[in-house]
């Protein structure tokens, strides 16, 4: 009789093992890479600078109506400047944000400063987080931004009281949770162009 070879025997199995553990972890990696975060590239074009600066000035000017004087209204003005700050931070960035925070300082005539650090903590917070909200769709970005905006004009109303003296109430939050709730509204105004752009780019592919 012919004598077996264990060794044979042994490899085999060990060889069948190999292949199917392969096999598996291909399909593991073939999985994991088709998984792609939301939003990875949302457009192709960066936004005109002209475009900008326009939505930029034109809500400044629009805080300038005494409809603020409703504590709890939304910061439009902060709101563009912090979205800017996410998609356009080379041309809106913490500089910006806070010569716009001494305009509304020396608008409300305020105590000089206040607004210019919440603004200044706000665009940073945004930048910060930037990598990460580009991942998600807006609604989970303006819960990104719900501790950002508070945290930012907590800070700036607990300066407020060291320095004047008074505490002017929580109506700050509402108005910190009400612009957040507007996250969504401005990711659809002022992306429209881009939007026009990517749709003419597509169809003429």
């Amino acid at each position: 009789m012919r004598p077996v070879n264990c060794n044979n025997l042994l490899i085999q199995p060990m060889s069948h093992h190999k292949t199917a553990s392969n096999g598996a972890s291909a399909r593991h990696a073939s999985a994991l890479s088709s998984l792609q975060p939301v939003d990875a590239a949302p457009f192709k074009r960066p936004s005109g600078l002209v475009f900008v600066w326009f939505t930029v000035l034109i809500t400044w000017l629009i805080s300038l109506l005494p409809w603020r004087l409703w504590q709890p209204a939304p910061d439009l003005l902060l709101l563009v400047i912090a979205f800017w700050c996410l998609h356009e931070p080379r041309r809106i960035n913490m500089g910006v944000a806070f010569a716009f925070g001494l305009l509304m300082d020396v608008h409300d005539a305020s105590l000089l400063g206040v607004q210019a650090f919440a603004y200044t903590l706000v665009a940073y917070g945004v930048q910060l987080l930037s990598r990460r909200m580009f991942r998600f769709n807006v609604v989970i970005q303006a819960i990104h931004l719900v501790p950002v905006f508070v945290v930012s004009l907590g800070l700036a109303r607990l300066a407020h009281v060291w320095l004047a003296g008074e505490w002017a109430g929580w109506a700050w939050l509402w108005s910190a949770l009400f612009t957040v709730a507007l996250w969504p509204l401005a990711d659809v105004l002022l992306l429209i162009p881009q939007r026009r752009l990517d749709e003419t780019d597509a169809g003429a592919v």
